[in-house]
């Protein structure tokens, strides 16, 4: 560990997917106007696959740095494969030899990490044998039809500060035996500084993604992990009740999960088939929130739609059981997996009521200033040898 009063705390922030690079936008720009703390990107998984050569990949993270604001500190490249099982297998052991090399090389001060994604515990993994410091953002939280609730808990274990979204949150990891000391309640970091944006208006909005001026859906549907056989017969209820609606929807693509090639490959499929279905990639912060702004309705299985969408009142169908066990704002309506209940879910977030309560609604993921907070306490946390030091901490509460 380097960071002194005279050199600044190196703070590698790993990103691997555009879902976490989007919500660490206001972290790092906090964590960049730090007098003390100096970050920059170790890019890995998706956003630096191993398949595409090695100047393909240092422009693809360079163009990240260039976008966050920071230099990019390491590269550890992701052999995708077709998404399978083994696939993942060995795309973690490869990203945890990657970040091994780079991490004991550059020696950062603290590793942030986000979430609960394999590629990010395969990076935790060689932190923890380097005794690098670990951050973890979003952690104590529940998605209980997705194996990256495994990940999630496994990455709060080997974690040595935990900024947590909710009180829910911080008490299950104080059940998992974190100190206390170790566990900050910050809100979501995704929320920070949305009042501030300057969204498109819904010209602009319509103008930018290329669509007509009617009302517009917004939807993604990531596969349930823990039920790889019947992700596909979800995301084909889904699509049969948006198809009976006709309205305009923009779809989003799933993930690198298992499966996830295969619902991109059905979604190119229908894009060519439905002229009310869009894909769109890769928004940006503004744009996706613009979106969410102006949508009629958000449909689908994504963590945006149960952290970030309350904060614009809107009305979200959620279905099946990959988010299951996320807390929940008012705008929240969860439908089985059958194009009926879907149907009927629609309708009633449709209706005047349950959008007039969806735009009462808070957001039970805070209010805008978990940035802050991550900041300062990196900044102040002594990097020492009880920072390192893991205690089972057994509550005495019953």
């Amino acid at each position: 560990m380097t960071g002194t009063a005279d050199a600044p705390r190196r703070v590698f922030v790993v990103t691997t997917s555009r879902a976490d690079f989007g919500i660490y936008q206001p972290v790092i720009a906090a964590l960049r106007d730090s007098a003390t703390l100096r970050p920059s990107l170790l890019v890995s998984g998706n956003h630096v696959p191993l398949e595409t050569d090695e100047t393909g990949r240092r422009r693809l993270a360079a163009a990240l740095g260039e976008a966050a604001g920071v230099p990019v500190g390491a590269v550890v490249a992701m052999p995708l494969g077709s998404g399978g099982a083994l696939d993942i297998a060995a795309a973690m052991g490869a990203v945890t030899a990657g970040a091994a090399r780079v991490l004991a090389e550059e020696r950062p001060d603290i590793l942030l990490v986000l979430g609960d994604r394999y590629e990010m515990h395969a990076v935790v993994v060689a932190a923890s044998a380097l005794r690098i410091p670990v951050a973890h953002i979003h952690g104590g939280e529940e998605s209980e039809g997705a194996i990256d609730n495994l990940y999630r808990h496994s990455i709060t274990k080997l974690s040595h500060l935990h900024f947590c979204a909710t009180d829910l949150s911080s008490r299950r990891i104080l059940a998992m035996g974190e100190e206390p000391w170790r566990v900050h309640v910050t809100g979501a970091p995704a929320l920070d500084g949305i009042a501030d944006l300057a969204l498109d208006d819904r010209a602009a909005l319509l103008a930018r993604l290329g669509l007509p001026d009617a009302p517009f859906f917004m939807a993604t549907f990531h596969p349930e992990t823990l039920d790889i056989e019947g992700s596909l017969p979800v995301f084909e209820a889904l699509v049969a009740a948006l198809d009976e609606r006709k309205v305009t929807t923009v779809f989003s693509r799933a993930n690198a999960d298992e499966a996830g090639q295969a619902i991109n490959e059905r979604l190119e499929t229908y894009a060519r088939e439905k002229g009310w279905l869009e894909i769109r990639d890769n928004l940006g912060r503004q744009g996706y929130f613009s979106a969410m702004r102006h949508a009629a309705l958000m449909v689908g299985n994504s963590s945006s739609g149960i952290i970030e969408a309350a904060s614009f009142g809107l009305p979200v169908v959620n279905i099946g059981r990959r988010q299951a066990g996320r807390e929940r704002s008012a705008n929240i309506i969860d439908a089985q997996a059958r194009t009926p209940d879907i149907r009927r879910a629609m309708e009633t977030a449709l209706s005047e009521p349950f959008r007039q309560q969806a735009r009462e609604a808070g957001n039970v993921y805070g209010r805008g200033n978990a940035s802050a907070t991550i900041c300062r306490v990196l900044e102040l946390v002594r990097l020492d040898r009880d920072l390192i030091t893991k205690r089972f901490h057994l509550s005495q509460s019953r």
